[in-house]
């Protein structure tokens, strides 16, 4: 057998060489492109948000499938808030990136401060913020209403449930008139929602509570 020549050699030599410079290219590429997404703070306003009339018009023209069996529904199946720093979960962190003069208790929890909604033009506030007519603004909760069954996202029981209750009597302190008009609104929905229920209980269990002391 005649041994290869130089020349022979030659050309897979060159691929090869050619095949790292690519590979090196590419992981630099790769490292800056990781680099500058890093290096920007996320943003608290998402873009290409639709004008009010064309998400109703592409709400309008969804297809509601019909109500199906809640068989095996856990919500422990869905961990969803994550620690991220801290005892900030993923929720709370990102009260304080979007919001204005936020300030959070011990736990993390924000006490007050300012959130502008892009999506409607609002500023909801929280805390003894005065400036909304409602006590509290548009608090954040993991204890709000899982529909059409009318159970707590957050722990099952029946809505609202005691932590439910508790934040609400807080949010609307000094303010009945403006909790009955909340819960009123839920409890008209409800109604469609569980036609088969009586109507004395759905109005004791959404309005009754609220006239009872502590």
């Amino acid at each position: 057998m005649k041994g290869r020549s130089h020349a022979d050699h030659a050309p897979r030599a060159h691929h090869a060489c050619q095949a790292r410079v690519a590979a090196i290219t590419v992981a630099a590429l790769a490292g800056a492109v990781l680099a500058a997404v890093n290096a920007q703070p996320a943003s608290a306003t998402p873009p290409g948000i639709p004008s009010q009339a064309t998400a109703q018009s592409q709400l309008n023209a969804l297809t509601v499938a019909a109500q199906g069996s809640m068989a095996g529904y856990s919500r422990d199946l869905f961990p969803h808030w994550i620690t991220i720093t801290g005892a900030c979960n993923t929720r709370e962190q990102v009260l304080k990136r979007d919001g204005s003069s936020v300030v959070v208790s011990s736990s993390c929890a924000a006490t007050s401060g300012r959130w502008y909604s892009p999506y409607d033009g609002a500023t909801w506030y929280a805390g003894t913020d005065d400036h909304h007519p409602f006590p509290r603004g548009c608090a954040v909760t993991t204890h709000g209403p899982v529909m059409p069954v009318w159970s707590c996202g957050g722990c099952d029981l029946p809505w609202p449930c005691p932590t439910r209750k508790r934040e609400l009597r807080a949010e609307y302190d000094r303010a009945p008139v403006s909790l009955a008009l909340y819960l009123g609104a839920y409890l008209v929905q409800a109604t469609e929602d569980m036609p088969w229920t009586p109507a004395g209980v759905l109005h004791r269990r959404f309005l009754g509570w609220t006239r009872q002391a502590d």
